[in-house]
């Protein structure tokens, strides 16, 4: 029976409330936010102890996992210091504000007893987990190139709700890191390894109000002459379905919610994406459940979590990549 406790009481810790009542046994015993209010509202919400100070509820309270959901600048240490003390760690994305940060974690991990899981849960839809194994198997021949869009709406109001999501220092960037890491996190998985960025990240719609990108686009080089290109914004007038085509030698795969898989000999297949409802937001899938269950069925097992920092830091790296490029002249601040 795992003892659960949860860092960090904001928005996307709703979700991860919603998956540990599912998880069979399992038991939340202690909930950790520095903010007083959010706090408050979160022990009392699941009569559970609230404690503002991690290293106190690591060492009183000892639970087994911890699922980290503070924002970006606040993933790292709370992560290391519960694999330090061979606690368990699932950790909503990205994997740190910093690549410092991020490698800092992956080290901890590597060198720690306990499992540790990154949440890009897109990975869990049922409609990329076929197109990944479709690909995976090798029927399509040889990926001539991809692409992946993410086009969407954020106003002011969403960044001044939450400061930290519009500086470099709380969020460690923009829409990059935000929103559309995990669309680039399947289309860097799925296309394999990364070669070479060229890219830009830009503010079009929000200078006002953001210190931040809104607005980026890419071109990855995958190896033997094969890219793929990747385009996001904030500055759309809806949330878009976001979309990964990738292009093989016999047939083209385009998700954009289901799976349409286009032969060259004109069949069609289409692959249904689930659809779950949850007290989180649309936007961010249907699968966190998923992938949480999936860590804890794991558990006791040898091995790393297969989203561990190592797998992470692969999209990272690609993000911090591109700010290099685009602010030559503050990388101590956009690493």
């Amino acid at each position: 029976m795992p003892r659960i406790a949860v860092i960090g009481a904001g928005d996307v810790a709703t979700v991860h409330f919603e998956a540990i009542s599912a998880i069979d046994g399992a038991e939340l015993v202690a909930v950790c936010d520095t903010d007083p209010g959010r706090l408050a509202t979160a022990a009392a919400t699941y009569g559970v102890p609230g404690y503002s100070d991690l290293a106190a509820m690591l060492d009183q309270v000892r639970p087994d996992v911890v699922h980290v959901c503070t924002p970006h600048n606040q993933h790292a240490d709370p992560a290391i210091a519960a694999l330090e003390r061979g606690i368990n760690v699932i950790s909503e994305k990205p994997l740190a504000s910093t690549l410092a940060d991020g490698e800092r974690l992956a080290a901890a991990a590597a060198a720690s007893t306990a499992r540790i899981g990154i949440c890009f849960q897109n990975r869990y839809n049922q409609a990329v987990q076929a197109m990944a194994e479709r690909l995976a198997s090798g029927e399509f021949g040889a990926l001539q190139g991809g692409s992946g869009t993410v086009m969407w709406f954020r106003d002011a109001a969403y960044y001044q709700n939450r400061p930290w999501r519009g500086s470099w220092s709380g969020g460690g960037g923009g829409l990059l890191m935000n929103q559309a890491i995990h669309t680039l996190d399947l289309l860097q998985w799925m296309m394999g390894g990364v070669t070479a960025v060229s890219g830009h990240a830009a503010t079009h719609a929000l200078g006002e109000t953001i210190d931040v990108e809104d607005t980026a686009e890419l071109v990855l080089s995958h190896g033997n002459a094969v890219r793929s290109v990747f385009y996001a914004t904030l500055a759309n007038s809806v949330n878009a379905p976001v979309t990964v085509d990738i292009v093989a030698e016999k047939a083209t795969l385009h998700l954009r919610g289901d799976l349409t898989i286009t032969h060259d000999d004109g069949r069609v297949e289409v692959v249904e994406e689930r659809r779950a409802a949850s007290g989180g937001r649309d936007y961010w899938g249907v699968s966190h459940q998923l992938l949480i269950a999936d860590f804890y069925a794991q558990l006791g097992q040898d091995g790393p979590f297969w989203i561990d920092p190592a797998e992470a830091l692969k999209t990272l790296r690609i993000i911090k990549n591109v700010y290099a490029q685009s602010y030559p002249d503050k990388l101590a601040e956009v690493s």
